[in-house]
């Protein structure tokens, strides 16, 4: 009988791992499929400047490949298009070393991919601690 208990469990471990790792696929996955995407996950701070982290979202919108349609540094705003979809990503100050990033729809409808966004804050996360090099002429 114990057999028979211990081989139900050990099927029950082997059916249960695949399962799991489709969930993790579905994770991923959802970062692809348009979806519903709450105003909490359009916008971060960051541990810089704002003219720094103006610089590094233009970097990193280059850097994702979408379309640069529109840049306002005075009023710190870019419009990019992303997959047919215009975005506006503002940059503002929060106080002298922290900066705020937020990205939200033109159209203000909130169906879109999550990875837009995603990508380019891990993007500046990446790159907030480099600091840029500077050719020496001496």
């Amino acid at each position: 009988m114990e057999r028979i208990a211990k081989l139900i469990l050990c099927l029950c471990l082997l059916t249960c791992s695949p399962v799991m790792a489709a969930g993790e696929q579905m994770s991923l996955s959802t970062l692809i499929t348009a979806q519903n995407v709450h105003f909490e996950n359009c916008y971060k701070v960051f541990n810089t400047d704002n003219v720094s982290l103006f610089h590094l979202t233009i970097a990193a919108i280059n850097a994702n490949r979408f379309n640069i349609d529109e840049i306002q540094s005075k009023s710190g705003y870019i419009l990019f298009t992303a997959v047919n979809k215009q975005f506006l990503a503002s940059v503002s100050n929060v106080n002298t070393n922290q900066g705020m990033l937020r990205i939200t729809p033109a159209d203000n409808n909130y169906y879109f991919q999550p990875g837009i966004i995603l990508n380019i804050f891990k993007y500046i996360e990446l790159n907030l601690s480099k600091k840029p090099e500077y050719i020496n002429l001496n």
